[in-house]
């Protein structure tokens, strides 16, 4: 009988069935390649500028083994060099204080420089001290300690957006805040209230923030400049489709119940846009139907925290915004007098899929001095900004063209008539390492101002001047630079990132891949991960990591992360990780962005599996038969659509947290990105196509389903849905539930080593170490 079960094994498991089960010191590890270690083992990759004056501005950057320095940098006389004497700072502090500090160590992270700039004013425990850059002697004042305020200009944009639940208005005399529904102002100075409306009520009042998937108790709208006025909007979710959830209790549940609309139903939130004049006050509703509500950038009108698609003029004379249609394909620019409520439409356009002003960011930009409106477009398949005659509407000009993508204006000079802006495809290499450029308003002399082939993040001095370039690759460390923002010309070299801790302990870059897509011609783009002890002899199972999009793809950003999630960790246990950006992912064309609109169904799957075709013909030891797929949220959708779509080709999943049928998510989600719900005669709709419950026969493989029980964002009915459809069809599979637990899971820890011990068992075919805890302690 021995004999027979292992000749058996071998048939069905010929590559894993003489393998060691893995141990405690396995997983261990492999933990050791994850964020919290391998990021530790980075130094001297950040600069975070404190801005003082004359855009001169210092950070603190780690050296290495808890040690770090201060820098002071002089844009203008291209001078980098120390903030001060930190051996001198380090014997001052020791002769005041209690302690053995060092010039590597000292006991602060942030500083103050005095007004003068001869000392420096920081907190040490629960004491302040202040401590001269002359002498460095330090004085202390005892009392309890509190970090400094931010300063410069983070200080400054935090005094004006207030604070909590409140905005404060430009001029800082005045907060608005809800209550009660209705909207209501308190002056700073006395603290009288005033109320400004007094007609809202339940799901039917002001300035409220509720998308169904998120909501806030913070107020959304936007004063205008002369601190008069607030443009705001009336919430109408009357009639609007509720959504329960359950807390697990010892003995009576809670029960949280909000308005949460759906694709398909008759009534969606609409916004009744409105300006209430502070004096008086009065109400001005402005002269057109309700908004559905809906953004030109997010599935949502609120975009950090930010009310997007609406401005005001700095004169506060005219409100300018845009309407977007349920269905996200018709936008319409419009103009308000906030004093009559009349509105004059500037301009439409109608997308065949789907309409978005940017990537992350609002790209359409009022020009105030000019009457002229800068707006983001992809008619020709890609996108690219326009300047309008916002009085006439009337195109003036294309600003930028070609086959590469702008993805977000970073600053516009009136005076000077230039735009900065990101973008992404227009250099060679790797379409989605992002750029920064600048352009004249007419679409004359583009220049580009980070040139390395690498990855950019840019941070802008608060004069606009200079800005401090960050540039990497998935498998190459930052180098950071200060850069004329004008011309892009190096000011001076900053920090280049030590790795040389990381590569001691063994880390090994992800590998980047071009493959093709679907059609055979397309060039899909993704990263591969290996053991650091592989043995090309071998065959190792695959697992693919993905994340569908359509809002973002599976790889993420271009940037240098020395670990990059777990997914080297899950190399180590002896896999090989492929994640590629596929069809249907952003940063690319409008058609490859589309290219599955109205059949989310899709995924990228197509994709997926080619491109992993692909990889195994040129690498030997990948193991075509045996290859896994996970993923959250989106992924754990696109993740059970594999292995039910693809059963032959994807032998396991683990999917947590999956939208499985967009029908019974949020309204926006799919109505943007899949089509509005249409109900045939025969009971049947054109959601049927992505809904994972209607394919549940196709399972062959092993599948762990997982969802928290109080996911307000993707509601667990999304993977009951489907649990209940494979039950029904007498299918086996595994299920977590996560109480009390949102769309991340408290539990993460745990859900992270249940997925490791899933591929492990079933596709390394060998046990894994019993209830092994990454972190070290249980929960």
């Amino acid at each position: 009988m021995r004999r027979f079960t292992l000749l058996l094994a071998l048939i069905l498991c010929p590559a894993a069935v003489l393998a060691q089960n893995l141990t405690d010191a396995d997983y261990a590890r492999a933990e050791r390649f994850m964020g919290g270690t391998m990021s530790r083992l980075v130094n001297r990759s950040s600069v975070q500028p404190n801005w003082l004056s004359g855009d001169r501005f210092w950070y603190r950057v780690s050296t290495g083994a808890g040690t770090a320095e201060f820098v002071l940098v002089d844009p203008a006389k291209k001078r980098r060099a120390p903030a001060f004497d930190h051996a001198r700072l380090a014997a001052g502090l020791n002769a005041a204080t209690p302690g053995a500090h060092t010039a590597q160590s000292l006991p602060f992270t942030t500083f103050e420089f005095s007004a003068d700039e001869r000392s420096i004013l920081f907190d040490v425990a629960s004491d302040k001290l202040t401590c001269s850059l002359r002498n460095y002697r330090c004085t202390v004042e005892a009392g309890a300690g509190a970090p400094p305020p931010p300063s410069g200009m983070m200080g400054m944009m935090g005094r004006f957006r207030g604070m909590g639940n409140e905005i404060d208005s430009p001029d800082g005399t005045k907060t608005a805040f809800v209550r009660d529904h209705n909207l209501w102002v308190r002056d700073k100075a006395t603290r009288a209230e005033t109320q400004l409306t007094t007609d809202g009520v339940q799901d039917y009042g002001y300035a409220t923030d509720n998308a169904g998937w998120t909501k806030s108790d913070r107020p959304v709208l936007v004063w205008s400049p002369d601190s008069k006025k607030i443009a705001t909007f009336k919430h109408d979710g009357r009639d609007i489709g509720m959504m329960y959830l359950v807390s697990t209790v010892s003995g009576h549940p809670d029960l949280e119940a909000w308005k949460y609309p759906m694709p398909g139903d008759s009534l969606i939130f609409r916004i009744e846009r409105v300006v209430i004049h502070v004096d008086g006050p009065r109400v001005v509703r402005l002269q057109m139907p309700p908004d559905d509500h809906r953004s030109t950038i997010t599935d949502h009108i609120v975009d950090g925290g930010q009310w997007v698609d609406i401005d005001w003029s700095p004169d506060s004379r005219r409100l300018v915004f845009v309407s977007t249609s349920r269905d996200h394909q018709t936008e319409i620019l419009r103009v308000a007098d906030p004093v009559t409520g009349a509105v004059r439409d500037v301009l439409t356009e109608v997308e065949d899929a789907f309409y978005e002003s940017g990537f992350d960011v609002v790209n359409n930009r009022l020009v105030n001095a000019t009457d002229e409106y800068i707006w983001y477009s992809q008619r020709d398949d890609w996108g690219h900004l326009y300047l309008y005659d916002l009085a006439s509407g009337r195109l003036k000009n294309r600003i930028t063209s070609g086959a590469w993508k702008v993805l977000a204006i970073r600053h516009i000079d009136e005076a000077a008539r230039r735009i900065w802006f990101t973008g992404a495809g227009r250099e060679p290499g790797d379409p989605y390492f992002q750029y920064l450029y600048s352009v004249s308003f007419d679409g004359s002399d583009l220049r580009l101002l980070t040139p390395d082939s690498l990855n950019h993040t840019v941070t802008f001095s608060p004069s606009m001047k200079y800005l401090i370039d960050s540039g990497s690759a998935p498998a190459i460390p930052p180098t950071i630079t200060l850069r004329d923002a004008a011309t892009g010309a190096l000011v001076t070299a900053l920090e280049t990132a030590d790795i040389s801790a990381l590569v001691a302990a063994g880390w090994k870059a992800p590998i980047p891949f071009v493959t093709k897509a679907r059609d055979g011609v397309t060039d899909i783009y993704g990263l591969m991960y290996t053991p650091t002890n592989l043995d090309p002899s071998k065959k190792y199972p695959i697992l693919n990591p993905l994340y569908p999009g359509p809002q973002t793809g599976s790889v993420g950003s271009r940037s240098f992360s020395p670990a990059r999630g777990d997914k080297q960790a899950v190399a180590e246990l002896g896999f090989i990780v492929v994640e590629l950006d596929a069809m249907g992912s952003p940063m690319r064309s409008h058609s490859f962005h589309s290219a599955y609109f109205g059949n989310m169904g899709d995924n990228g799957l197509p994709d997926q599996v080619t491109g992993i075709q692909q990889l195994a013909a040129r690498h030997e030891y990948m193991d075509l038969d045996r290859v896994g797929i996970y993923g959250g949220s989106g992924g754990g959708f696109a993740s059970t659509a594999g292995i039910l779509r693809y059963p032959d080709f994807y032998k396991v999943a683990v999917s947590a947290a999956g939208n499985h049928d967009n029908a019974t998510y949020e309204d926006d989600w799919g109505e943007k990105w899949h089509g509005l719900l249409v109900r045939n005669e025969d009971s049947t709709t054109n959601y049927d196509n992505q809904a994972n419950h209607l394919l549940v026969n196709n399972l062959k493989g092993k599948l762990l389903l997982a969802h928290g029980s109080m996911d307000s964002n993707v509601p667990p009915n999304n993977t009951l849905l489907v649990v209940e459809a494979l039950m029904n069809a007498g299918k086996d599979f595994d299920m977590l539930i996560f109480p009390n637990s949102g769309h991340g899971f408290r539990q993460g820890n745990y859900f992270t080593r249940r997925r490791w011990d899933y591929f492990v068992r079933h596709l390394l075919g060998v046990e894994p170490p019993k209830e092994y805890v990454i972190g070290g302690t249980a929960r």
